[in-house]
């Protein structure tokens, strides 16, 4: 109005006005807000939705990262720690302090229980930088020794910004794990001695470090009849002995010699020295002295004897397979020559051994073209005056070398393995021509003790006697003593076999060995054959003469018959007539003779009540 007052009335027309004008334009309004509202609550949802997943999400994470059994560390660019886990902390003895944000790599190191270690799993010596720069690598290994003899690594992954990421585990187990791997690789189980791989590494290396000046001993050692004596005491006691002669040896070859354990009874010794052959001998004298002390098994002792052979660089070799191969050849001269004794290697030795090779050949080519035959020698029966039987003995007429003894070529055999094949054709051969004979008449075939462990004797018999259709009653077989004491408990149930079949058994050469009343308690022979050396003597000799009625008394108290071998005279064969023993054999009835001959001594009856009469028929026909 004019005076400055306010027309209420007009006001309110105008607000009225404007509202209806503008009415549509709210209602839009209102209708957006809603809308708005609307949507909002619906992000709020989802808002609160994503918030409590994320959550969820990273409580599991956290699970998940503190229950890794791997320690897991994230430093950035600066090498400043921003990201672990628990297992981080625990391997390296960490505090929270210690790991606290913002934690460099120098402090946290200077904070661990332990060290960086500077040697690598392989025991080399590693030249790396102590922290790993941006761009020099992208994986990084580094290991650290803790206080406590863990052993922790660490693989490090550098990002192009220079930050990284690591993981960290403890390899205590493993890495131990591996070491003893390895060392079981190189070493002994049973006398935790070096083994023979090791021992090969420490002479090549031995042998490449040596100065001009320096010699080089390698010593091989065999305990001598070992087998026979473990299979005597048990393999368990046999182990323990083993680890006993193992630290003897030990304490006489000292710390400066390599000892090692080439398998089963056999040893070997490196020796570094100027001084030798002094200072080897000196050596083997003092393993020989130490071994010839009793080892104890319960309250007995148990003797051992050692064969040696010895090599020495660069006289008898400049190189591994060499120096080995010719120590090896020396302890089969000891051996040969009769044992406990020590033996150093010659070129003679080297010529012998190319002989042994090519007697081997020999042999070989012999079994294929069966150039053995067969002699038989008498058995005679005292009582009835009449021969009873033959023993088969091999021999071989060579091409080229003439008559070989079996002396020369059965030990070499039985070494090699080829008595095997040779034992087949004997048994073959000897029932073959045991069926020309008279039925009462038998055949004693030797058999090895390799042929117990190498063949199925049982079935090798079985077919020989199949073949010449043989009664079983006609064969003997002859073992030694040597052959129980190889492996009596695989050797008894073989024989047992072969008695059951009506297979006579007889043991040869008895009295010769240590044990051998013992044995005749462990199998019941049909046969105890007396060796030739009890015979010699006893003409003049009254001890002598008392052994050998002591042993004819035991055959026959034990029921088993018992054959003398070696009677030579008249005398002998008088004497053991008076003994009454069973059977006699040896070159006063007839040496082995040709197969064809065998018919000739049969048809030879006794002519008086005095034997020596057709042994003297017999002899002339020789």
């Amino acid at each position: 109005m004019a005076d400055g007052s306010i027309d209420a009335q007009r006001l309110m027309e105008l607000v009225i006005a404007t509202y209806r004008g503008h009415k549509s334009d709210y209602d839009a309004i209102e209708k957006c807000a809603e809308t708005l509202l609307k949507e909002n609550q619906a992000l709020r949802g989802n808002l609160s939705a994503l918030s409590q997943a994320f959550d969820g999400q990273k409580k599991l994470f956290e699970i998940v990262l503190n229950n890794l059994p791997l320690g897991l560390s994230v430093f950035d660019a600066d090498q400043r720690l921003t990201l672990y886990n628990s297992r981080f902390h625990q391997l390296f003895g960490l505090t929270s302090e210690d790991i606290a944000a913002g934690a460099t790599i120098t402090d946290l190191i200077g904070k661990m229980r332990g060290r960086e270690s500077a040697v690598s799993p392989v025991g080399r010596r590693t030249v790396r930088p102590a922290f790993p720069k941006a761009g020099s690598s992208s994986i990084r290994r580094r290991e650290w020794l803790m206080h406590d003899g863990r052993i922790i690594q660490s693989v490090v992954t550098i990002l192009s910004d220079g930050s990284n990421i690591a993981i960290h585990a403890d390899i205590t187990d493993d890495r131990r794990a591996a070491e003893r791997i390895t060392y079981l690789a190189h070493h002994d189980l049973l006398t935790d001695l070096p083994n023979r791989i090791y021992f090969r590494e420490q002479v090549d290396a031995t042998l490449a470090e040596r100065k001009p000046d320096e010699q080089i001993a390698l010593v091989h050692l065999n305990l001598d009849r070992f087998k026979s004596i473990n299979n005597t005491i048990g393999v368990s006691v046999g182990d323990k002995i083993l680890q006993q002669v193992a630290k003897r040896i030990r304490a006489s070859a000292g710390s400066e010699n390599t000892l090692a354990r080439l398998g089963s009874d056999e040893f070997a010794i490196l020796q570094i020295g100027k001084q030798q052959p002094w200072n080897v001998t000196a050596l083997t004298d003092r393993i020989r002295r130490a071994l010839s002390e009793p080892f104890l098994h319960g309250e007995k002792g148990v003797e051992l004897s050692v064969s040696m052979g010895i090599a020495i660089a660069p006289r008898d070799g400049d190189e591994t397979d060499i120096l080995l191969k010719n120590a090896g050849v020396a302890l089969l001269h000891a051996k040969a020559d009769g044992r406990k004794r020590e033996r150093f290697f010659t070129s003679e030795m080297e010529a012998q051994m190319q002989l042994r090779h090519a007697l081997e050949a020999d042999i070989r080519t012999a079994i294929e073209k069966e150039e053995f035959e067969l002699h038989y020698q008498p058995l005679y029966d005292l009582s009835k005056r009449q021969i009873c039987g033959f023993e088969a003995l091999i021999r071989w007429n060579h091409p080229i070398r003439g008559r070989v003894s079996p002396m020369d070529f059965i030990p070499l055999a039985e070494e090699v393995g080829l008595v095997v094949e040779i034992g087949r054709w004997v048994l073959r051969q000897a029932c073959s021509d045991a069926t020309q004979w008279p039925e009462g008449i038998k055949v004693a075939v030797n058999v090895s003790a390799i042929q117990f462990s190498g063949s199925d004797l049982t079935q090798d018999v079985s077919e020989a006697l199949a073949a010449a259709a043989l009664s079983p009653s006609r064969l003997e077989l002859e073992i030694t003593e040597s052959v129980l004491m190889e492996n009596l408990g695989e050797v008894l149930p073989i024989l047992h076999a072969l008695k059951e079949r009506g297979i006579r058994i007889s043991m040869d050469d008895f009295g010769t060995g240590y044990s051998s009343l013992s044995y005749l308690s462990s199998f019941p022979f049909d046969k105890i054959k007396i060796d030739k050396s009890f015979v010699n003597d006893i003409v003049d000799n009254k001890e002598a003469h008392a052994i050998m009625r002591a042993i004819i008394l035991l055959g026959d108290a034990l029921g088993m018959r018992v054959t003398v071998e070696g009677v030579e005279t008249a005398a002998q064969l008088a004497l053991l007539e008076c003994e009454e023993c069973d059977e006699i054999q040896g070159y006063h009835i007839s040496p082995p003779r040709p197969a064809r001959d065998v018919p000739y001594l049969l048809s030879m009856p006794p002519t008086s009540d005095d034997a020596t009469d057709f042994l003297r028929a017999a002899q002339s026909s020789s």
